[in-house]
């Protein structure tokens, strides 16, 4: 299992591009889990560049040999700052090094895994508690994300000069927390971030999430751009839920197709349909977007399956070398 488990990690790594020297952009679109999960099924997004490190969690420079870039996202109350970088390991596992990653893990692993990784690099933005103890809040989120929860990623190619220019912008301009979750949530932190390299990629969507920008929409909105660009050759793999019994993560849902699905809003919405036809179409509209793109399906894992594996897909003419040859094509 623990052979296995790395290889998995390894393959997300070359997935992602960070072997085979090929500069990319990658959203990554991750399921929701716990009660805020149950509650608000929308799940996160980030966004990862391969070529892109993090000279410290709050400012960014070129990656050196070896190096697998970073993962950039906004959250909400962690230090008072607008987005955070960490390396793309620590944000998927808590540690340095592909072999730390242990094969299975509980609920207490994890939060030793994650406090151990934030007194070493993250008291910066995330300082103890006034009685020496980990801090509360949302700082959890910046490590070890694949102990919680199944992460779609959707990669593009970038160039040298795009990533300079992103890393000189990002540097330059404030980082201050304007988080909001209508107008300046997590998604629209990652459509900011892909349409610096590719304008209008990622967009909001009125239908499905009432003009709120989310991270499906933004997933989705990414795909179809990149087949009206099939020279982009968009990848598309996923990074599976570490085992363990942590509680498995569920399906991102957009904001509207969250009501739609939703048994507890089932009734209210059947009798508000039944009523008003525009609005049963609508709500029938929704459900058929909603269920016609499904990162489980795209990502090669039945929605069945608690555990999807790690499947790189082809969505265009092309595999990317670096997805290939993760996955002995």
């Amino acid at each position: 299992m623990a052979m296995r488990n790395r290889t998995v990690i390894l393959a997300s790594l070359i997935c992602l591009g960070s072997s085979a020297g090929r500069a990319s952009v990658a959203l990554l679109l991750e399921e929701p889990f716990g009660a805020f999960g149950g509650l608000t099924p929308t799940g996160h997004a980030a966004v990862y560049l391969s070529h892109v490190c993090a000279a410290s969690p709050l400012s960014l420079r070129r990656c050196q040999d070896g190096e697998e870039g970073v993962v950039l996202s906004r959250y909400h109350r962690i230090g008072g700052y607008d987005w955070i970088a960490i390396p793309l390991l620590p944000y998927l596992y808590a540690v340095d090094r592909p072999e730390q990653v242990p094969s299975a893990v509980t609920a207490a692993d994890v939060a030793t895994l994650r406090n151990a990784y934030r007194r070493k690099n993250l008291t910066e933005v995330a300082p103890d508690a006034k009685d020496g103890s980990p801090p509360s809040g949302a700082w959890i989120q910046l490590a070890g994300a694949a102990y919680d929860r199944t992460i779609y990623a959707f990669e593009i190619a970038t160039t040298p000069g795009q990533d300079d220019e992103f890393i000189a912008r990002f540097n330059s301009r404030p980082n201050d927390q304007h988080f909001n979750l209508l107008f300046h949530n997590c998604a629209d932190f990652a459509r900011q971030a892909v349409d610096f390299f590719y304008p209008h990629a990622v967009h909001r969507s009125l239908l499905a999430d009432m003009g709120i920008m989310s991270p499906k929409q933004a997933a989705k909105s990414l795909v179809s751009y990149s087949r009206r660009h099939p020279n982009l050759q968009l990848a598309s793999f996923v990074i599976p839920q570490v085992h363990g019994t942590v509680p498995r993560s569920t399906p991102v849902r957009g904001v509207l197709e969250s009501f739609v699905k939703s048994k507890k809003y089932a009734v209210p919405l059947v009798s508000v349909a039944a009523l008003h036809p525009f609005f049963g179409g609508f709500l029938a509209l929704d459900w058929v977007e909603g269920s016609h793109f499904d990162p489980r399906r795209i990502a090669g894992a039945k929605n069945s399956s608690p555990e999807p594996a790690m499947i790189e897909v082809e969505l265009e003419s092309k595999t990317p070398p670096a997805a290939a040859a993760a996955n002995g094509q």
